[in-house]
């Protein structure tokens, strides 16, 4: 595995596990955490997030839990730009979490270091808005959409379809010219997934871990959690530490969170008897 990840502005050493904070801008985040547009909140959050030892901030004014209608090109721009702006010269790198191509193009423009896509540049124009910056990309796996994608998933191998669709895409950006260090991969968990799929996937993640290409997961708060524990979204920390902890054990290199403090201290002690 490439120790490094080229994105934008930044090289990020992946000799370490990465903590990528959630600053969410929407009106109907799944977590209860959405900022509703409230730039100078999500501003002031990014930065605690960076103090509290985020890596990366990742910036979302789309909302994409199972349901979620989709919003409009000037709502998107008009919660995320002025974060972006605020954020920007905060030390470390910027991702937004956006499907739209125009999205993404303006905030590469304003200094953002990794688009992360849930639809894996698929969208038309999406592979080339990336292509043409330094920026990273994150690609995910989702089956369906985020209108439907959890009416009734379906695999054979849930594993090996999410690895077979993840090499896919990665081709799809090589072929445009984005190189294997500045792409990261994320098997989706929750995206057109039961509770079986997603247990699964973690159980066997290993098998999707791909020398060079970084794997990113996030389970912070998700459903999965919730009907593991029983715990409403609000109270679902432990269990997403403890997600987040099995992944990293099985080859994961990025965790999205949206509780910095406690996946950091959880990571610090497995770095110590892990890694002495």
């Amino acid at each position: 595995m490439s120790h490094n990840l080229h994105c934008g502005r930044f090289v990020l050493s992946l000799e370490q596990p990465l903590i990528m904070a959630v600053v969410n801008v929407t009106d109907d985040s799944f977590s209860g955490d959405g900022l509703r547009g409230d730039a100078v909140r999500a501003i002031d959050q990014g930065l605690r997030m960076r103090e509290e030892g985020a890596h990366i901030l990742d910036i979302g004014g789309e909302s994409s839990r199972p349901g979620a209608a989709p919003v409009s090109l000037q709502q998107e721009l008009d919660r995320i730009m002025p974060v972006i702006e605020g954020l920007v010269h905060c030390g470390i790198p910027l991702s937004v979490d956006t499907v739209k191509p125009q999205v993404m193009k303006a905030a590469l423009a304003a200094g953002a270091d990794i688009i992360n896509d849930i639809n894996a540049l698929r969208a038309p124009g999406a592979l080339e808005a990336v292509a043409g910056s330094k920026a990273a990309v994150c690609v995910m796996h989702m089956q369906g959409d985020p209108g439907t994608m959890q009416a009734k998933p379906h695999y054979a191998d849930v594993v090996a379809e999410v690895a077979e669709f993840l090499a896919e895409r990665v081709a799809a950006a090589e072929a445009v010219g984005i190189p294997r260090q500045r792409i990261i991969v994320d098997p989706g968990f929750g995206f057109g997934k039961t509770l079986e799929h997603n247990i699964e996937l973690l159980r066997r993640l290993q098998e999707l871990v791909v020398p060079d290409l970084p794997l990113l997961v996030g389970m912070s708060r998700k459903t999965m959690l919730g009907l593991m524990t029983g715990e409403p979204v609000g109270a679902r920390v432990h269990a997403g530490v403890t997600a987040h902890l099995l992944a990293v054990q099985r080859g994961a290199r990025i965790v999205r969170v949206h509780d910095v403090v406690p996946m950091r201290d959880a990571l610090a002690v497995w770095k110590a008897v892990e890694n002495p």
